[in-house]
């Protein structure tokens, strides 16, 4: 079997679809080739993220990308899909930092994309080792996809990500 993501765009946002689900997939290729996971990616609005942001994390405030985690599944249904948990993303804050740093949008979904699948894989940057080792992981990614990994540093100066 392999992996399925599931992508929904309620507000019919101009994405690549395709090329955010190749995304999740490469991520997903660079940790053990977990090809049987399956995780949903939701764009929404900085609006649903702020809200999302102070209930879950007790910050309130705008904020690009949240990763929630499913919680494990019981054996006999998840025998044959690992259901990973969300990936939300706040589609106008990240428009919007795109262009106060001239970064390409399309580029920039993606590399939230991969961020968000690595935390749903357990990946966080809270200590030195553990961000060294997710960095490698994104920048391998990115760099399957063609999207260079100098976009980290460059969206990364305009906020969040």
């Amino acid at each position: 079997m392999s992996a399925k993501i599931q992508l929904q765009n309620p507000r019919n946002r101009p994405l690549e679809e395709a090329r955010l689900t190749q995304a999740a997939l490469a991520a997903l290729d660079q940790t053990d080739a977990r090809r049987c996971a399956s995780l949903s990616i939701v764009v929404t609005d900085a609006d649903a993220l702020r809200a999302f942001n102070r209930q879950h994390r007790q910050v309130d405030a705008a904020t690009d990308v949240l990763s929630f985690a499913a919680a494990p599944l019981p054996a006999a249904i998840d025998a044959a899909v690992d259901y990973l948990g969300d990936i939300v993303i706040a589609y106008d804050y990240v428009a919007a930092q795109c262009d106060a740093r001239g970064c390409c949008l399309g580029d920039t979904l993606c590399l939230l994309v991969v961020h968000g699948t690595l935390h749903l894989l357990g990946h966080d940057h809270e200590c030195a080792a553990s961000r060294e080792r997710m960095w490698g992981l994104q920048e391998a990614t990115l760099k399957s996809l063609g999207i260079s990994p100098a976009l980290v540093h460059n969206y990364a100066a305009a906020g969040d990500g």
